[in-house]
């Protein structure tokens, strides 16, 4: 399988698919990882899929975790009794991120090629052609494109990417400044009472992050510190002495999704199929829950074993995702405006954010731990993740680390005989669940429940295919 795209939403696809023994090449343009902070932060849901792959010890250790709470800057003390093992935000920059995911791909055997580009395809029903513009030409049995907002797979598909351009732009970049810190600080604190769009911080290394409202839309023009300079001194008053930059950027608020996710063998995924306002920070998260609903699929239906449809469900259930976030985004973007009219809405949405239930809901959307996947089951906990529940023996996120189905049965009468080559057995007394038992698929999320083992052998097939014979595996 290829993968078109390193970035984090590419290199945690390509794990995933791997851990099932499929053999998994990464193409990634840039010749050496950037050092473009894009992202700054882990939200809980992303936090959880790093856990159920036991990833997650290395983020901690290189991590900041905030509280969570709050939404478009409206800070908020988050309600009591979240659904997850992780109620805080990880604070991490991209490049850590994309470096810790690397390293892990490339653990399991992934095959990462720096320094080339796809520039065609083409597919038939066999499989994928590839075209890297060299005189080179690769084939494979499907392809993700995984390749950005700007995407080159999503154009040679010809898949349409409808939404709104961008009408407000910021500069970013990590910068050396001459002034204080204590300077800096008693400058933001003053600018982000009325400009949430606006902010300073160290970043390390004796550099600090700057972002900062632009004049206008400029797309891709190369932002110069001359530029950065001009609108601090404009929005904050000062400059604060920046320069020497290590990187400087921009990015606006356009938003778009993909018409669709799936031409043939070939699909999207991350900022490929998505792109909205990193107001809320869920860009790259919602990237990485893409990945981790798509990679087993994938592998499922290299190794033949997929039943029909599976594959079709990765756009079924992440389309509408995206959707939502890009409302969410939309949303937000729209209270960090200093006009009259948002700020209104904005002291409004405040006072309704006293209330538990409307803050819960918000953190939980923001978060991704809302999220419930269409099943067809009236169960409440049928198509959400279920959280690092204790168990007997440990945590259940412990026994997913291989990435297989889980059937946790705490009647000790149910059995995966004819499916223990996809799905194990995890027998447990600890009495942590408010069900008998639940299948989990590999993503986490709750396939079925109940305690009746003819029930359970009508849905094991509608998501890990036909039994087989084998003998049943009990952890």
């Amino acid at each position: 399988m290829i993968v078109v795209g390193g970035g984090p939403t590419g290199v945690l696809l390509a794990a995933e698919v791997r851990l099932h023994g499929v053999r998994v090449l990464v193409l990634e343009r840039d010749a050496e990882p950037t050092r473009v902070v894009r992202a700054l932060g882990l939200h809980a849901r992303s936090i959880e899929v790093l856990d159920q792959r036991g990833l997650l010890g290395r983020f901690l250790e290189l991590g900041t975790r905030y509280p969570v709470g709050g939404f478009a800057g409206i800070s908020k003390p988050a309600p009591d009794g979240l659904d997850t093992a992780h109620p805080y935000l990880l604070g991490i920059p991209q490049p850590t991120t994309d470096r810790l995911l690397t390293e892990h791909a490339a653990g399991l055997g992934v095959e990462i090629r720096r320094g080339g580009a796809a520039v065609g395809l083409s597919q038939d029903d066999d499989g994928v052609t590839v075209d890297l513009g060299d005189g080179t030409q690769l084939r494979s049995r499907y392809l993700v494109g995984c390749d950005g907002g700007r995407s080159t797979v999503r154009k040679l598909l010809g898949v349409g990417f409808p939404g709104e351009l961008a009408r407000r732009e910021w500069l970013s970049g990590e910068v050396a400044l001459t002034a204080s810190p204590e300077e800096v600080a008693a400058v933001v604190t003053r600018v982000r009472k009325t400009q949430q769009g606006f902010g300073v911080g160290p970043s390390g290394e004796g550099l600090f992050r700057v972002v900062v409202p632009a004049e206008g839309v400029a797309e891709d023009r190369a932002v110069t510190i001359e530029e950065v300079a001009q609108r601090l001194r404009v929005v904050a008053g000062t400059d604060f002495g920046v320069h020497s930059p290590r990187w400087l950027s921009r990015f606006g608020d356009a938003t778009r999704l993909a018409e669709r996710y799936r031409v043939g063998r070939v699909l999207l995924a991350g900022d490929a199929a998505h792109v909205h306002p990193p107001t809320g920070g869920q860009g790259l998260n919602l990237g990485l829950q893409d990945a981790f609903n798509l990679g087993w699929k994938l592998a499922a239906q290299v190794n033949g074993w997929a039943p029909d449809g599976l594959l079709d469900s990765y756009e079924s259930e992440r389309h509408p995702v995206a959707a939502d976030v890009l409302d969410t985004a939309r949303a937000t973007a729209e209270l960090l405006s200093t006009e009259p009219g948002p700020q209104a809405v904005r002291r409004l949405l405040s006072q309704l954010m006293d209330i538990e239930e409307a803050n819960r809901y918000l953190v939980e959307k923001v978060t991704a731990i809302g999220i419930r996947y269409d099943f067809g089951g009236e169960h409440p906990l049928v198509g959400r993740r279920l959280r690092n529940v204790a168990l007997t023996g440990g945590h259940l996120y412990g026994l997913m680390h291989a990435g297989r189905g889980l059937l946790l049965d705490q009647t000790g009468r149910l059995s995966v005989a004819g499916w223990a080559d996809r799905v194990d057995l995890v027998v447990d007394e600890s009495d942590e669940l408010d069900v008998p038992a639940a299948l989990l698929r590999p993503d986490g999320h709750v396939a079925w429940v109940g305690d009746d083992q003819h029930d359970l052998l009508s849905h094991l097939p509608m998501w890990f295919g036909a039994e087989l014979p084998g003998p049943q595996v009990t952890l």
